[in-house]
């Protein structure tokens, strides 16, 4: 009986605990595209090679795998701009003081991520002092992550236990450096089921509890 009455304990406490972070929810940043995506679970990617090095009017509706979003340039001109190499395209704005803005994601969506760093004004590769990166949840938490000196390989992303709102990616001050993406994730991180099997635990076990008491009658 106490063994039963012990287990009970631990998992109604479990239960509140998961509880508790599913009101809050929290955004995680990773810098690892391996750990990202080994905790996100589904991953699209939108590798922008089909964009053409040059002006693009802004938003743009976009598609991650299976996975839709938005993408605006914010700031003084609402004019985004396809840079890269021509074989790897990326996503950058036509203003260096404007944010690349992602957002209204599908409703499942709760994670991005991908390489972030600079480009100059003819669209190629620019070192960067660094890369201002604000994520949003559908509560308002933000996380402001200030990658410094990235490269083409820098990624970064973040992960919210809520669904995701939108990010802004900033090079903001920096002369002769526009902020600039490639290969932008979107994931939809599966709803735990631990809840249901927390409550059917709690149910058997009460079940068994009843039972063991009855049978001692």
């Amino acid at each position: 009986m106490q063994t039963t009455f012990s287990r009970l304990k631990i998992i109604s406490a479990a239960a509140l605990l998961l509880a508790a972070s599913a009101a809050h929810a929290d955004i995680t940043v990773f810098t690892s595209q391996s750990a990202y995506l080994a905790a996100a679970g589904n991953t699209g990617v939108d590798t922008f090679d089909d964009l053409p090095i040059d002006a693009l009017d802004s938003p743009l509706s976009r598609n991650a795998g299976n996975y839709s979003y938005t993408v605006s340039s914010v700031g003084a001109s609402p004019i985004l701009y396809g840079a890269g190499t021509g074989s790897d395209n990326w996503l950058s704005t036509n203003s260096r003081d404007d944010s690349v803005l992602f957002s209204n994601f599908s409703s499942d969506v709760r994670g991005v991520g991908g390489f972030f760093f600079g480009s100059n004004v003819q669209g190629g590769y620019a070192a960067a002092q660094s890369v201002t990166l604000t994520a949003r949840n559908a509560l308002g938490e933000l996380l402001t992550y200030e990658l410094a000196l990235p490269t083409q390989g820098s990624f970064i992303g973040f992960l919210s236990t809520g669904a995701f709102s939108d990010l802004a990616v900033s090079t903001a001050g920096q002369v002769g450096i526009w902020p600039t993406i490639n290969d932008f994730s979107v994931s939809a991180v599966p709803e735990p089921a631990t809840y249901g099997m927390l409550l059917g635990g709690l149910g058997l076990l009460g079940f068994m509890t009843r039972r063991r008491r009855a049978s001692q009658h």
